[in-house]
């Protein structure tokens, strides 16, 4: 078994290519792994050039001293050659080395191949690169970083080429240079222009280190068989001097033959049977006619001229590949391919609800109008099979003679074992339908049989997935036949085949050697099928034959020769070069360029940006026209005929760097944003865990001993119902070691709570000194209260009192909230928590209390006995009690004296017992003093979060209810001290948590203001409102301010980029906007500014509320000093999302918005980090138009927006679609719509936010979501008439807005603006409003009020708060949210009509609607409605 084990690995290494194992089991993933694992062992046991063979070793030592070409068949072990030279050239390429190995392929399939040898057989970082990973739009920063970590990069050419055109590699960089199936190197493929733009021209000027070539090919030559040998040793030293290598080969085939088995070349001829000519005639005819059929219903859509003209050729293509299959290959095969391809689905949805209008549609109905006329010309018995008389087949002209004789061919292979056999076709159609036929024929019936063609084949694609799982199919042998396209001939690796048949001839000369190649099994054959008497295809295999020989011979030949050097002509045209990068662009490579660049400029789906040439021959001018949203308009050069568009093109790629147009990399700055872009944006939802969480330093002190009075600041707290309850409240004093400031002399706010709402009102008093014992006095107070409301029962009371003694030299939290009378501290009620000294313990003895004395005079004393002794009844009747029978601690508001232990007491059962039994019943206790007048208590209040909205729930019975305590089960804890104390505290937690974050609302205003000179005076209120996320559930949220801040950023920001960078399009504009507002980037603006610490995430919780003096509220983190009267705690860290972190960041710009007016809050983004400035300037120079009234009628417009223009070609400018490629006017309306959006959603939201104050929070989302939307924006622009006055040339926008302006009166809803119609408006409509208030935005000198008089009119009724109807999905989304139903959207589609599924489930039921419209956004309006309607029909009370 290890034998075996050894041979399969030297297989594998010796087969070149990337061959596998063939016996593996399992499925694909199992299979690849295994073989890797079996592979890498052996191989790192062994040496490859110790099992090299003789050949490989001086093919590998001539790659040592020079460039090299290894020139042997396939299957001899080229590649292994490859990773042997790799591996002697890793020493230089091992990071942290600069240099690199770029082992380049012709397919992205052999990519990944190459790629899997590299990584089994060599220890380096290797790198797999082809298009589909969007290495496109990787910029430098990107192509740096795969550089320092990869050390050997496998991709496709035109990569490689890109690259050094954009000079993100350099020639230099690179060590070893692989050119895999290099005879591609021709023309102007990817590899000619590799050697001839970059190597050649480096290697005539001798400046920089070049790296070492190496070549790999099956055959130098890729053309049809040269009738001489000068003319192969031509091609040959053709190729050498392009590839400046030589031409490595052995002798003869025998050299290889002792290694590698060669197949057996057979020619099959057969007779030529022409198919009945009226059978061929009446189906051609009938092809024909539903050709034009077809392409007459076309023209009666209303489809796009891109559309239609797609159709168009789609069709055409289809009537001649049916065509084929009929004259090459027989009735029944074009049957078979009519079936096949009217039956395949299509990956394209359009989006409308009439069929007709679908292009591919119609495509596929073309495909089964053939089917169902072909039918009728072959047998409907189901019984009839074709093959079962191929005599008859032949004549009825079901087959050709052709097929009849592959047929007969593979018959005669029916004794072979284990055959595995590839039939080399020349169309994927071919491939097709002969599948189908070798899968019906009866007599190959043993035989499984799959088809092969490439992705980009246009008819049934199939995936690399798909040729990997045929491919292993075919080596398990679970897959006998592969008819394949030249897929096969140069791409994946098929080692394990015995027959291969040219069904179609090759057509050329390497095309044959690598067919021929894959036979390698010993005893395997070489079929060609000619045609009888076709002595041209005969000649031509006849040289194909002898090719290989005269081919060896003829380089060896020229072995001793150095390489021709390249004509000067073919790398030295003009050119182009950036000096600060090197990137270049060629006469050859511009033309690419400019195209590239305009597919990059703003599009829409009534047109798309191209350049245009206008070239007379006569005088050899050429005019370049660009796009309208390009700087450039035009360029125009004189010069050689045949290189007029290609000099034009590269002026203008000058032109296009000199203005910044293209980047210095040569590239077009592109709105599409990077993989990294994405991927930060993508994540700002995530949590990061180390964000600090911080505390005021005014509420901070240290627990130290002092002898002297120490000084306290303080404020009263005084609480006001406004509902009735049997308690009152008492005033509270709030005692702080620093005086909070000014925002705190006098302040209020609400609190919430079941039966009402509670004020508070909170006011500077004086400043106090206390003395060592009563601070300590007070803490112990506060301490037992707070603990005693936390937890409701002594668990840890003990701990936090002796806890509040001990000497601390870590701050912690430290202020006094004690009960006060009239401004001044009640130190009697303050004593009573020194009452009970032995509170905590396990067991409560006689003579634990700490203070017994009572006011009243003696003889009015009444002693009553409790479980630690005899009270007074005047000091149980203000105490609070704890009884150990059950845990609980009560108030006591009063003395019972017509109740005792003997009487009758109220049982919830309807039993009759004394309070005595009832004792002894429930908790086995026996009262001793049952004459004793029972206690009058109230259980302890609950403390809750006061600060958060109430859902209106009500408030437990027990908390108003009154119990009947015997006095001997009490243990009494404080004394005296009234309920109203209590009561008044419980809400302590919840006016301290609001203070805690007033303080953080303070510094961090204050943080800003000491950063800048304008005296900008906001409320903290409003910067606490700004901190403040919708999680915190307070009755005010960042929402609206978020919402404000927005709005203003993005216009600030869209008017300085429009200003700053007058060059660059929509697109661009759009990109860089995005990108400097994005919420990454304000996430990190936010974070740079420590932002996180101060934001508040989370719903209070006063269970978590630490208690001032106790241990837990000590900070070990250094104190933050953030001016120089504030400092701020960090108590730890939490979790927040980056999204909470960017929504701050704009709710505070909306905050200093709202308060300080546009100057503050851009004085708020210039602290954040953010240049942005408002300038107050007119339009400079002379208008671009001299008669701008020629083209739009300007005295009509400006009475309809009563706005006098200054520059009146704006207004042009701004009614300009892209699609009006006029050359006199030179600019459309994207940029200005750019500008109008931003200034438009602004003075919408201002508008809002100013006209109805105090909105609930997510409200003015709401109203701006309403208002600021295309389709408000459309129904203005039709009312106003503008739609007469566009100036655009698409068909189909024109019909668009003529079928929008039909239905107009209906399709205006009021609020609903046209969402209940489900018509798709033209976004264009849409769009000129927005860039008519560019063009008055900037005519007015940036003047917004001018706008919003101009524009508001055109826009009214505008929504308000009363008749705002939510959009279909926005009302789906609150509805799920608020009842916790679940709601998705899927995308659907039937007979290629796309729709949108609405799907929600409610209570364990699925309802789901789907509709249809003529996009997308509106069919998902349209679904959501439908099933909200559904909803409310079977859900009651939605």
């Amino acid at each position: 078994m290890e034998n075996q084990r050894r041979e399969e690995t030297l297989f594998v290494a010796q087969g070149g290519e990337g061959e596998r194992a063939m016996n593996v089991i399992g499925d694909e993933e199992d299979r690849r792994k295994h073989r890797k694992l079996l592979y890498v062992s052996e191989m790192d046991q062994t040496d490859p050039e110790a099992f090299a063979r003789s050949y490989q070793i001086e093919a590998l030592e001539k790659a040592k001293k020079g460039n090299t070409i290894a020139f042997l068949e396939t299957g001899s072990g080229k590649t292994l050659i490859a990773i042997m030279l790799i591996r002697t050239y890793a020493h230089h390429l091992r990071k942290p080395s600069p240099f690199i190995a770029v082992f380049l392929v012709p397919t992205v399939v052999l990519v990944t191949q190459q790629a899997e040898s590299l990584e089994m057989h060599t220890d380096l970082k290797v790198r797999k690169l082809y298009g589909a990973m969007g290495v496109d739009y990787w910029d430098a920063t990107t192509w740096k970083k795969e550089l320092e970590k990869y050390e050997v990069f496998v991709m496709t050419a035109q990569i490689l080429l890109d690259n050094l055109r954009h000079c993100f590699f350099k020639l230099d960089m690179i060590k070893l240079l692989i050119f895999d199936e290099c005879h591609h190197a021709r023309g102007r493929s990817p590899y000619a222009c590799i050697m001839t733009e970059f190597y050649h021209r480096q290697l005539s000027s001798n400046c920089t280190p070049l790296p070492r070539i190496f070549g790999m090919t099956a055959s130098p030559i890729n053309s049809k068989a040269s009738s001489s040998r000068a003319g192969y040793a031509k091609q040959i030293k053709e190729l050498e001097s392009i590839m400046n290598s030589k031409v490595y080969t052995v002798a003869n085939e025998s050299v290889l033959a002792k290694f590698i088995p060669f197949s057996t070349p057979k020619v099959k001829l057969y007779k030529h049977v022409d198919i009945p000519y009226d059978l061929w005639l009446c189906l051609a005819d009938h092809l024909k006619t539903l050709k034009f059929k077809h392409i007459q219903a076309l023209r009666q859509l209303q489809l796009n001229d891109n559309a239609e003209g797609s159709a168009k050729k789609k069709i055409a293509k289809l009537f001649l590949t049916f065509l084929f299959c009929l004259t090459e290959l027989g009735v029944w095969f074009t049957l078979t391919a009519a079936k096949s391809l009217s039956s395949s689905e299509t990956d394209i949805f359009f989006w409308g609800e009439r069929k007709d209008l679908l292009g591919d549609s119609i495509v596929r109905n073309f495909s089964r109008d053939i089917f169902h006329a072909f039918s009728q010309y072959v047998p409907s018995d189901p019984e009839w099979c074709i093959g079962e008389d191929l005599g008859m087949d032949l004549a009825s002209g079901f087959l050709t003679a052709k097929v009849d004789c592959l047929i007969q061919s593979l018959i005669e292979y029916r004794r072979e074992k284990d055959l595995r056999c590839i039939i080399f076709v020349e169309r994927v159609i071919t491939a097709i339908v002969l599948q189908s036929l070798l899968s019906q024929v009866a007599q190959l019936s043993c035989w499984k049989t799959a088809y092969m063609a490439g992705n980009h084949s246009g008819l049934q694609s199939q995936t690399r997935k798909e040729h990997m799982r045929i491919v292993d199919a075919f080596r398990e042998g679970t897959v006998n036949i592969i008819v394949a396209t030249q897929i096969l001939e140069e791409g994946l690796d098929v080692q394990s085949c015995n027959l291969v048949i040219r069904f179609d001839p090759s057509a050329t000369v390497c095309s044959f050697i690598q067919s021929r190649g894959r036979a390698r099994m010993r005893g395997s054959d070489y079929l060609l099928l000619v045609r009888s008497g076709d002595s041209s295809t005969l000649s031509r295999i006849t040289n194909y034959l002898a090719s290989g020989d005269i081919m060896r011979e003829e380089s060896i030949r020229q072995a001793l020769h150095p390489c021709t050097p390249l004509e000067t002509g073919m790398y030295y045209e003009d050119f182009f070069c950036v000096e600060t990068t090197g990137a270049t662009v060629t006469l050859s490579s511009s033309v690419a360029l400019i195209y590239f660049y305009c597919s990059k400029l703003p599009s829409d789906g009534y047109f798309r940006p191209s350049p245009r040439f206008d070239i007379d021959n006569e005088s050899g001018f050429c005019t370049l026209h660009l796009p309208k949203s390009c700087p450039i308009q035009s360029v125009c050069i004189q010069g050689q005929h045949n290189m007029l568009k290609q000099i034009v093109c590269l002026k203008a790629c000058k032109k296009l760097h000199e203005i910044g147009a293209l980047t210095d990399y040569l590239l077009p700055e592109s709105y599409v944003e990077d993989e990294e872009d994405d991927t930060q944006e993508s994540g700002i939802n995530s949590y990061e865990d180390q964000y600090f969480d911080y505390f005021p330093g005014e509420l901070v002190g240290r627990c130290l001993s002092f002898s002297e009075k120490e000084l306290y600041h303080c404020y009263s707290l005084r609480l006001k119902q406004d509902f009735y309850y049997d308690v009152p409240f008492r005033d509270i004093t709030l005692l702080v070691k620093s005086d909070l400031g000014i925002e705190f002399v006098s302040t209020t706010f609400q609190m919430e709570v079941h039966r009402g709402s509670v004020t508070l009102g909170m006011e500077y008093i004086a400043p106090i000194y206390l003395s060592a014992d009563q601070v300590l006095m007070a803490r112990r107070f506060q301490v037992t209260i707070l603990r005693l409301l936390m937890d409701h029962n002594l668990s840890k009371l003990k701990d936090a009192l002796e806890d509040h003694l001990q000497e601390e030299s870590l701050a912690r939290i430290s202020y006094l909230l004690l009960p006060s009378i009239s401004s001044k501290i009640d130190w009697v009620c303050v004593s009573s928590a020194l009452f009970c000294s032995n509170v905590g313990g396990s067991s409560f003895t006689a003579g634990g209390y700490g203070i017994r004395c009572c006011s009243c005079p003696k003889e009015n004393v009444h002693l009553m006995q409790t479980r630690d002794g005899s009270l007074c009844s005047c000091m149980l009747r203000n105490s609070l009690v704890f009884t150990p029978h059950n845990g609980r601690v009560y108030c006591i508001t009063g003395i019972l004296d017509d109740l005792n232990g003997n009487s009758i007491m109220k049982s919830k059962r309807g039993e009759v017992l004394t309070y005595k039994e009832y004792f002894q019943c429930q908790y086995g206790i026996t009262l001793c003093y049952s004459r004793e007048s029972l206690l009058s208590g109230r259980q302890l209040f609950t403390l809750h979060n006061c600060l958060r909205r109430l859902s209106g729930q009500k408030e437990k019975a027990l908390s108003n209810a009154d119990v009947e305590l015997p006095p001997e089960l009490c243990v009494v804890l404080m004394c005296p001290i009234t309920i109203s104390t209590l009561y008044s505290f419980s809400f302590v937690p919840s006016i301290m948590h609001r203070i805690e974050s007033m303080l953080l609302a303070v510094s961090l205003k204050q943080m800003q203001m000491n950063h800048c000179t304008q005296n900008v005076v906001v409320p903290a209120i409003k910067v606490l409102e700004a901190i403040t996320t919708k999680k915190c559930q307070e009755e005010f949220s960042l929402e609206s301010l978020e919402t404000l801040g927005d709005s203003f950023l993005k216009y600030a920001a869209c008017q300085q980029l429009f200003r700053d960078n007058k060059y660059h399009h929509e697109g661009l504009l759009s990109s860089k906007k995005d990108r400097m507002i994005s919420n990454t980037a304000l996430y990190s603006l936010g974070c740079k500014r420590e932002l996180p610490g101060y934001i508040r995430n989370e719903c209070f919780d006063p269970k978590y509320w630490v208690i001032p003096g106790e241990s837990s509220g000590c900070f070990v983190e250094d104190v933050k000093f953030f001016s120089t009267s504030k400092n701020i705690y960090n108590r730890g860290t939490r979790h927040i999302k980056k999204k909470a972190v960017a929504d701050v960041v704009e709710a505070l710009i909306g905050a200093y918005l709202s308060e300080g007016g546009e100057l503050a809050a851009l004085v708020f983004i210039d602290w954040l980090g953010m240049k942005v400035d408002f300038v107050k300037e007119l339009q400079d120079g002379t208008p671009f138009l001299a008669k701008p009234e020629i083209y739009i009628h300007i005295t009509h417009l400006e009475s309809v927006l009563n706005y006098s223009f200054r520059d009146p070609s704006l207004l042009v400018e701004a009614l300009t679609h892209g699609s009006y490629q006029v050359p006199d006017i030179p600019r459309c309306y994207q940029r200005l719509e750019f500008l109008g959006d931003s200034v438009l959603d602004y003075l919408i939201t201002i508008h809002f936010y100013s006209r109805y104050p105090g909105l609930p929070p997510g409200l003015l989302t709401d109203l701006r979501s309403a208002s600021v939307n295309n389709d408000c924006y459309a129904h203005a622009a039709v009312k106003a008439g503008f739609n007469k006055y566009i100036l655009h040339a698409s068909s189909v926008l024109h019909g668009q807005i003529t079928t929008f302006v039909q239905n107009f009166e209906q399709s205006f809803g009021g609020s609903s603006f046209g969402w209940e119609s489900g018509s798709a408006v033209p976004k264009v409509l849409g769009d000129v409003i927005e860039s008519i208030a560019g063009a008055i935005l900037i005519d007015s000198g940036f003047n917004k009020e001018a706008v919003w008089e101009s524009i508001r009119p055109l826009l009214e009724p505008l929504v308000t708060p009363e008749t705002m109807r939510y959009q279909p999905v926005r009302e789906l989304e609150l509805l799920c949210g608020s009842k916790g139903y679940v709601k998705k959207f899927i995308k659907t589609s039937n007979n290629g009509i796309a729709g949108i599924t609405a799907e929600v489930e409610a209570h364990g039921v699925i309802y789901r609607e789907t509709c249809t419209g003529e996009n997308k956004k509106t069919a998902k309006k349209l679904a959501a409605k439908a099933v909200l309607e559904t909803l409310k029909k079977c859900i009651p009370g939605i």
